[in-house]
């Protein structure tokens, strides 16, 4: 079914691109602890985003594998979100970033595991339980900032401000979804919004911080328009399959 290839590839992109951008931290945390805490973040978005894949491989139906997916798609084939694209930037943007795709995924696994598609509800419960610390340590993080000294409060702030254009688009729905929620596969958004603003509402207030208003809200990754940092991202995650197509080892 072609619109539960889209679904499961849009679920898979996110995981697969925010799990190479969080890995470009390894070695290079602030402290010792939370260099291994984001490269085991990225490694669990990593295995979340094969588990997918092969999914997504498996409802294509063409003969492609998880490995021709994430290495010898284009750009405008990606259907991931524009927040997980966007650059590191220093520490307060990385864990500002990952805050607010954590408190989406959560609720959305939660939501995704009663799916009527056995497979979806499997890999949502497995990914569940590591989701739900992704959670707690950036909203922990946020609060740290937030609440600290003041140039972390002005970073993390400044980060807020930057990256909350971007947000609308974890709750893009189209005819793909409207199919899948009718059949009882897909999660309906709507339903997530308000948990999703209930707890980024909640760690705000307790870090001291304002979400602003978003005036120009950022959309189009879902459709595979993506920002200029997706290209980059792909030359180097894509570099050793590209230039020795099919090599194993």
């Amino acid at each position: 079914m072609k619109e539960l290839f889209e679904y499961t590839l849009r679920m898979a992109d996110d995981s697969l691109i925010l799990g190479h951008r969080v890995s470009e931290w390894c070695g290079h945390g602030p402290i010792l602890e939370e260099d291994i805490a984001l490269t085991n973040i990225a490694l669990d978005l990593v295995g979340q985003a094969t588990n997918l894949l092969e999914y997504a491989a498996v409802t294509e139906g063409s003969g492609r594998s998880a490995d021709d997916l994430a290495f010898l798609r284009f750009d405008r084939d990606f259907r991931n979100l524009l927040l997980v694209e966007q650059k590191n930037g220093d520490f307060a943007v990385t864990l500002t970033r990952q805050f607010f795709f954590d408190a989406f995924r959560k609720p959305f696994f939660e939501a995704l595991a009663q799916s009527k598609d056995e497979q979806l509800a499997a890999i949502a419960e497995k990914s569940l339980k590591e989701t739900k610390y992704h959670l707690k340590h950036s909203s922990e993080w946020m609060i740290r900032l937030g609440d600290g000294t003041e140039e972390s409060h002005a970073r993390v702030q400044q980060a807020v401000n930057d990256l909350a254009r971007f947000t609308e688009e974890l709750f893009y729905m189209d005819e793909v979804d409207q199919k899948l929620i009718s059949e009882g596969i897909a999660v309906d958004l709507n339903t997530i919004k308000p948990i999703w603003k209930a707890h980024v509402d909640e760690v705000f207030a307790e870090a001291n911080l304002e979400m602003p208003e978003i005036k120009w809200p950022q959309k189009g990754g879902r459709q595979g328009m993506h920002s200029e940092h997706l290209g980059y991202l792909l030359a180097e995650m894509q570099f050793m399959q590209r230039a020795y197509p099919g090599m194993e080892w």
